[in-house]
């Protein structure tokens, strides 16, 4: 199997650790209630947006869920934004009025979130129809979730999408509970992926705890699509650290059981790919340490210009909210 080069490894190691970065300043700050939206945090899923996103371009467009915060980061949102947006400040991506689970940064390709289970599933096929109907190159994701996958709007979408040989990418990330109901106890059928196939869409099931079997998924997909030949899907397993919502774990109180969690928290999918790299001879201690070093400064940064940006006031309560009719986006 050809390796990946360098400069890819490392920007896969990068890109998981900043957004490990950012999610654990969440948990830690968290509790001071400053922070006055839910967090639904990506810990433990790392590999997942690295992966796909380290094969996207900045034009390509990605639609998320409640638990955005990896995607965005692997998508090159800035940083600052997203930071200022979770206090509810003037400087957030949505000027304060999103909060974490409607971030939105279209410079960068990230065209919007969606707290409604499955919302981003059509909106990713949506946007794959436009840049269809303008003869783009670019290529839409839609990131949902196994819970999403329960709704309805999946099986639609999916045969809009391969009707229309629409280019888009859905990604799945299973991590087996939908909010704490655990996927064995819904799923009648194990293979989320065979429901594409059922429309006659290309699909894989993957470790989504391996960087770069997630990037190599992801890059046949992505060639799939961008060769003209329509939606691709990809189910990706992988488990979340934390609870369904907040910096806390929820086995303690009997969500799921604490050994599945230290199973799954024993194949961390940056420990493994940096002892991958450092068998390899990609990567030192120093160099990962570096590596982190740089993560945690970027995050500081962002923490300090966000909790630097001023609160909105009465008079912004009705600014940015709509567009009228003739005004420019």
């Amino acid at each position: 199997m050809e390796q990946l080069s360098t400069q890819t490894q490392i920007d896969l190691l990068a890109a998981m650790l900043a957004i490990r970065a950012f999610e654990n300043r969440i948990s830690s700050v968290y509790p001071q209630q400053e922070m006055k939206t839910p967090v639904h945090l990506y810990t433990g899923q790392e590999a997942c947006a690295a992966g796909v996103c380290a094969n996207l371009e900045r034009e390509d467009m990605i639609f998320s869920t409640h638990r955005n915060h990896g995607h965005y980061i692997a998508k090159g949102a800035d940083l600052n934004a997203i930071a200022a947006e979770l206090y509810g400040r003037t400087g957030g991506c949505t000027k304060g009025k999103g909060g974490s689970m409607h971030f939105v940064d279209t410079a960068s390709g990230c065209m919007g979130t969606t707290a409604i289970v499955g919302g981003s599933i059509p909106l990713g096929a949506g946007a794959a129809l436009a840049l269809k109907m303008r003869k783009s190159s670019n290529i839409s994701v839609s990131f949902f979730g196994d819970g999403a996958a329960d709704e309805g709007v999946l099986q639609e979408t999916l045969n809009f999408a391969a009707l229309k040989k629409l280019p888009v990418l859905f990604v799945c990330e299973n991590n087996f509970y939908a909010t704490n109901s655990c996927v064995r106890a819904r799923h009648a059928h194990g293979s989320i992926a065979a429901r594409a196939q059922a429309f006659g869409i290309p699909a894989e099931t993957a470790d989504g705890n391996d960087a770069e079997t997630v990037y190599r998924a992801a890059r046949k997909a992505a060639a799939h699509i961008r060769a003209g030949n329509g939606p691709y899907f990809l189910e990706l397993l992988t488990y979340r650290w934390k609870g369904h919502v907040g910096p806390d774990c929820d086995y303690e109180k009997g969500c799921r059981p604490k050994a599945e969690l230290d199973e799954w928290m024993k194949r961390c999918p940056i420990e493994l790919y940096a002892a991958r790299l450092a068998a390899r001879g990609v990567i030192s201690q120093a160099g990962l340490d570096e590596m982190k070093k740089a993560a945690e400064a970027r995050v500081d940064r962002a923490w300090s210009y966000a909790l630097a940006s001023p609160a909105p006031g009465p008079e912004d309560l009705l600014t940015d909210v709509y567009r009228a009719a003739g005004e420019s986006a």
